[in-house]
Order: C-alpha cells, then sequence, then structure tokens
C-alpha cells in the first residue's frame, strides 16, 4: 500500500526524524533536500527510504552528523578529502564549495574523498554545480551489487557517474549506474511486492528471479553487456586509484547500519568556456527534442527531462511513498513514549 504526501510534510517529518538523531539544522536540510529531491524525480530507489537507515547509522556510531571532514589540497587542483564518516551529502558539498571556488582561477578542480557516507542520487550534486554556472562529472562506488558479464556472484559496484553541464534554461544533467538498475530500486520493488522484470538480477545461487525480496540477496545485472560492464570496471578501479577506497566485495556501509563506509568519491568542476557555450548547448538540446519521434506521441527526452517533469506532477500532486516506509520515518520524527 501506497501513502500520498506533500512535498512540506515530507520536508518538516524529514527534518524532525534528523533532528531528533542530532543533526545540525543546516546539515538536516542538505540531507532531506537530496531524498526528497529524489522522490520528486521518481527515483524512490535513493528517497526517503534510505533515511531510517541514515538515523540507524547514527546511531549505531558509523555516521558524524556533525563533520564536515578534513580536507588538504595535495597540489594546486586536487583536494585530498577525508570525510569523518560524516554524512555523504554533507561531506560533499563542503568539498565540492572548495573545488568550486578553486575551478574559477584553475580552470578545473577535483576531490577525492573516502571515508564517507552515501552520497545519494549523484545528479543532484551535478545539477547544484551546473545550476552555479560550471561543469561537474561526479563518480561514486557502492558495495559489490553487481556480477562481472558472464558471471553469476556480485563483484563490483553499481559505481554511477552524473555529468552536470550548465545550459538554460535547465542545466544538461546525466545520471546513471553502470548496473542494469540499482540495488535501492531493488529494495523499493520489494517493499512494494512488486515483480522485477526478467533480466535484471539473479538470486543468492546464482539464478535469474524476479523476486525483488531474494534478488536482495543475490547480484544485479551490468547494464549494456558486456560495454557496461568494462565501464564500471573502470570508474571502480580509477576511484579506487584517487581515493584509496575498498574494492569489490571489500566495499561496506552503503546497504547496511552498522559497517563504516569505505567505498569512494570523486568530483571534478570544470569552469565552462563562457555564455556562447551555454546558449549553443541549450539550442543543440531543443534540436535533439525536436527529432521526430520514432513512435507517435513519444516525444524524444533529454537526460533530466523526465525528472523534470516527475518534479512538477509531484510538487502539485504530492510523492508517493510506500507505507512501511513513511510509518517508520514519521515514529523517528515524534518523541519517544514512556
Amino acid at each position: 500500500m501506497t501513502l500520498t504526501i506533500s512535498y512540506t510534510e515530507a520536508v518538516e517529518t524529514a527534518m524532525a526524524a534528523l533532528g531528533r538523531a542530532g543533526v545540525p539544522p543546516a546539515h538536516a536540510r542538505l540531507q532531506v533536500d537530496l531524498l526528497v529531491d529524489a522522490e520528486l524525480a521518481g527515483r524512490a530507489s535513493h528517497g526517503l527510504l534510505r533515511l531510517p537507515r541514515v538515523v540507524q547509522r547514527i546511531r549505531n556510531g558509523v555516521c558524524d552528523p556533525v563533520t564536515e571532514g578534513d580536507a588538504l589540497w595535495r597540489g594546486e587542483a586536487f583536494l585530498d578529502v577525508d570525510g569523518n564518516r560524516g554524512l555523504g551529502p554533507v561531506v560533499a558539498c563542503a568539498a565540492l564549495d572548495r573545488i568550486g571556488e578553486r575551478a574559477r582561477r584553475t580552470g578545473v578542480a577535483a576531490a577525492a574523498i573516502r571515508n564517507n557516507n552515501h552520497l545519494g542520487m549523484i545528479g543532484w550534486y551535478a545539477e547544484r554545480v551546473a545550476r552555479g554556472g560550471q561543469a561537474l562529472i561526479a563518480l561514486t562506488t557502492s558495495e559489490a551489487l553487481v556480477h562481472p558479464w558472464g558471471g553469476r556472484k556480485a563483484l563490483l559496484g553499481t559505481n554511477p557517474i552524473a555529468i552536470g553541464v550548465p545550459a538554460r534554461p535547465h542545466p544538461f544533467v546525466l545520471d546513471m549506474a553502470t548496473s542494469l538498475v540499482s540495488m535501492g530500486q531493488i529494495h523499493d520493488y520489494a517493499h512494494r511486492g512488486q515483480p522485477l522484470s526478467p533480466g535484471w538480477a539473479l538470486d543468492a545461487a546464482g539464478e535469474p528471479t524476479t523476486d525483488a525480496a531474494a534478488a536482495r540477496d543475490g547480484a544485479i545485472a551490468p547494464f549494456g553487456g558486456a560495454k557496461g560492464y568494462a565501464l564500471g570496471l573502470a570508474f571502480e578501479v580509477l576511484v579506487t586509484a584517487l581515493t584509496g577506497a575498498a574494492l569489490g566485495a571489500d566495499v561496506r556501509g552503503t546497504l547496511d547500519a552498522t559497517e563504516p563506509c569505505n567505498k569512494g568519491d570523486v568530483f571534478i568542476v570544470i569552469e565552462p568556456a563562457g555564455s556562447a557555450a551555454a546558449r549553443a548547448i541549450a539550442a543543440y538540446l531543443d534540436a535533439i527534442r525536436a527529432c521526430p519521434p520514432a513512435r507517435p506521441g513519444e516525444p524524444v527526452l533529454v537526460p533530466g527531462d523526465r525528472g523534470r517533469d516527475s518534479r512538477e506532477a509531484r510538487l502539485r500532486d504530492g510523492i508517493r511513498l510506500a507505507e512501511p516506509v513513511w510509518r517508520e520515518i514519521v515514529a523517528l520524527s515524534r518523541p519517544a513514549q514512556g
């Protein structure tokens, strides 16, 4: 069963839940904005269902809600960040602010982040930077959830990439995992009691399954066959080379509530060529949208279009949440009984 929750109620209840867990208001707002924006964009897998785990991680001492991490410039334009187990978006945004400022002078600046908690929907960071007039390439790794091409065991992370580029009236934002779907989406389907599409996942024995609950203990398929597998592997080894993070089956802390998070995050901020380029990109994206569709009534979309349309609809009509997820968040927002 699902419930319809207004944007305002979702934000206020989630803020209260984090406040009761000891999260400072400014930090709570970043975390809540990230989670609620995922709901608005139709990415429930990265939305509010993750909030109870954030609270559990704080209570279990594997997430520090106060820190913004420690950063040291490894070079003129390369920032080395120890997240000190902080909230993912808090540490990430602090690093982005620093490298964004540096990139205005150097043209490009990067941050390599270790010991940070889950970033959530990384397109949120790409849009944040692009709306500020700069381009962003973002990479992050995860626990081993994806089987290699031709394999039956999870050995790679979902290893997503996000790219944000300034354009008017809306920036270009790509956000995609190198898995066919995210494990968060598998969990969302399990919460809703919905079957998976064939080919999405294997069960714990390495057999194909459409049972979302069984897939949680199995492996997700890489997107795009052998090429998607190779791209995900390349991202994993690149991020690890830059951050010193764990690899493959040694990664912990993005799906559990008890283990320190040891994946890696890499952000590259680039100062763009200027307003003329932004106008040219906007015109080009509009030309793509105007391409005659292969199927009548199904217009050609640019990455980010569907999420923007979803935001408008859900801000107007409300956010649909699985009832158990919302009840748990409400309970976390209220004073303990007794």
